[in-house]
């Protein structure tokens, strides 16, 4: 085995949202196997600033801080035929980058994260190429595009349609070129493989994992004080919240779900925990019954505090890892089917799984009302993600798909 170009749409450090906690793993675990040479993009100056750590560990290191506008994106896209999601993130300098990595350079291996880093990879490129799509984007696309839509929201259902169609046919493409294709479920990897036809000895699933040691209820964290949660019980909704699943899913908790659940606990309040909440989740705010903290510096500190931890997403691919981070700090969780879906567990045994609103309600109550049975639901999740998500297992894969040895 020569050298490893990994590619990545975020700076994999440090591991503090789903996508980074993913390429971060997958990235020290190729380290272990070969020299890599990273190229990667950075949100901000704040991404910037572990272009260091980064460099300890990697032979070469490309971190660009990406600052395209949008619209500039969406009308490149237009004149290209290519999809928003890929055009936003082409680069010269990225491409330059790469170009040198593999002329100066033994190559055996490119792992691309995310799709839109596969227009990187040139056609002349003969070694080994894996792709990790982690979750199939165009049905993600596809599913916004046929929402329901007032007059006004009509053109960004057109884009979204646009998006989906145009998306798909790309990563078709990408897929059909890489010798191997990898989804973060099951679930994930038999739908692509409907929708384009590869077999399953190109397309395969690589579970994402928790550490179970940093999210341990026993761990040392900072705890929260009885001036940072208003009243109990506390639900809360962990995530990045201008990331538009996660708003519509408060949206939703706070419309549907929360007033049936203060029918019957009056003083139930709501936190909202994670980074840039958009205007929408901003609104939410409110003295009574919703918290919308923004940023906090450990997520262990709210989940601890939490009475129960809620998953009300009604949009969601792959592994929602805010339910296995809740489930590994023994925490209930009450989760809507998307927000379950591709996590192997049981229902009513290590976590809640609801149809609607109402059941979501239904169980949120039944469970703040049954401390004991709280305990041991979250007893048994806690145990659960300890013996079936740790990263070590769900990376043991990765040596036998770089090496190409018959991985299953």
């Amino acid at each position: 085995m020569g050298e490893i170009l990994f590619l990545s749409h975020r700076i994999p450090w440090p591991p503090d949202r789903g996508d980074k906690i993913r390429s971060h793993h997958i990235l020290k675990r190729l380290v272990e196997m070969a020299p890599v040479h990273i190229g990667t993009f950075a949100d901000d100056d704040r991404d910037v600033s572990f272009t260091r750590d980064l460099q300890e560990i990697c032979a070469s290191v490309h971190v660009e801080k990406r600052d395209k506008a949008q619209w500039k994106s969406g009308i490149e896209a237009l004149l290209s035929n290519k999809p928003i999601s890929v055009t936003s993130f082409a680069s010269d300098a990225m491409q330059s980058y790469v170009n040198q990595v593999l002329e100066n350079h033994n190559i055996s291996h490119i792992f691309a994260f995310s799709g839109q880093l596969a227009q990187f990879i040139p056609d002349t490129f003969t070694g080994r190429f894996v792709m990790d799509f982690v979750d199939v984007d165009s049905a993600k696309f596809e599913s916004y595009g046929q929402e329901d839509a007032s007059l006004f929201q009509l053109p960004m259902r057109w884009i979204n349609a646009r998006e989906g169609r145009v998306l798909a046919d790309f990563e078709h493409a990408i897929a059909a070129r890489a010798d191997m294709n990898l989804f973060v479920s099951p679930a994930e990897a038999q739908l692509f493989q409907e929708r384009s036809r590869l077999g399953s000895d190109t397309v395969k699933s690589l579970g994402n994992g928790i550490d179970v040691d940093y999210f341990n209820p026993k761990a040392d964290f900072p705890k929260l004080d009885d001036g940072q949660v208003q009243s109990h019980p506390l639900l809360i909704f962990t995530g990045q919240m201008d990331y538009r699943p996660n708003v519509e899913a408060v949206y939703y908790f706070v419309d549907k779900i929360l007033p049936r659940v203060r029918v019957i606990n009056p003083d139930a309040h709501f936190a909202i925990v994670g980074r840039n909440p958009s205007k929408e989740v901003l609104a939410l705010n409110s003295d009574h019954s919703v918290t919308v903290t923004g940023a906090v510096d450990d997520i262990r500190g709210w989940i601890d505090a939490a009475d129960l931890v809620v998953a009300p997403l009604q949009i969601a691919r792959g592994i929602q890892n805010k339910v296995l981070e809740a489930m590994a700090m023994q925490k209930a969780v009450v989760a809507s089917n998307a927000a379950a879906t591709g996590i192997a567990a049981d229902h009513e045994k290590h976590f809640y799984v609801a149809n609607s609103y109402k059941q979501e309600a239904a169980y949120i109550n039944q469970l703040l009302g049954n401390a004991p049975l709280r305990k041991k639901i979250g007893k048994a999740a806690r145990a659960h993600v300890m013996k079936h998500y740790s990263w070590e297992g769900q990376l043991a894969n990765l040596d036998s798909i770089m090496h190409n040895e018959n991985a299953a």
